[in-house]
C-alpha cells in the first residue's frame, strides 16, 4: 500500500512539478541510475527504507527546471536527488494523511553509495519520463 502513495506522489511530481509525460513500468531502470533513500515509520509500526533512483539524463532535466540553469557538476546532481526524493516521499506522506491510512514518518534522505539496483527489494517501479528514469521501491526493515 505504502508504494501505492509514492507512486502517486511520484506522479504528481511529473505531471505538477517537471510538467513532462511520463509512463509507468514494473521493471527495473535500464540506465545506470543514482540512489537515494530515506526511513519511513508508518503509525502501525511497520518500518520501510525506501529508495529514489534517478539517471543522469533526468537529473540534469529537472535541475535545469528548478535551477533555470543547465547544471553539469556532480554534486549539485546529488543535491537534486536528495531533494527530489523528499518532495515525492513528503508529497506521499500527505496524500496518505489526507485519506486517513496509515500516516508515516519520514528520515533526512540519504544517498546511496553504490548505484547497484542488485539488493532484494520488496516492490518497485519505474516511470519514463522524457530520456530519464525515476525509480522507485521499498524495503521492510
Amino acid at each position: 500500500m505504502m508504494l501505492t502513495y509514492i507512486l502517486k506522489a511520484a506522479e504528481n511530481f511529473c505531471i505538477h512539478q517537471i510538467r513532462l509525460p511520463h509512463q509507468i513500468i514494473t521493471e527495473f531502470p535500464k540506465k545506470r541510475t543514482l540512489l537515494a533513500y530515506l526511513d519511513i515509520e508508518a503509525h502501525d509500526g511497520e518500518k520501510y527504507r525506501t529508495y529514489i533512483g534517478c539517471d543522469e539524463t533526468l537529473l540534469l532535466c529537472i535541475s535545469e527546471i528548478f535551477l533555470g540553469q543547465e547544471i553539469t557538476d556532480t554534486e549539485t546532481l546529488r543535491d537534486m536527488l536528495l531533494e527530489t526524493t523528499n518532495m515525492i516521499v513528503g508529497s506521499a506522506k500527505v496524500l496518505c494523511e489526507e485519506d486517513n491510512c496509515n500516516t508515516f514518518n519520514i528520515s533526512t534522505p540519504h544517498l546511496l553509495d553504490s548505484d547497484s539496483l542488485d539488493m532484494p527489494f520488496d516492490k518497485y517501479n519505474t516511470i519514463h519520463i522524457a530520456d530519464g528514469e525515476i525509480f522507485m521501491a521499498l524495503k521492510a526493515l
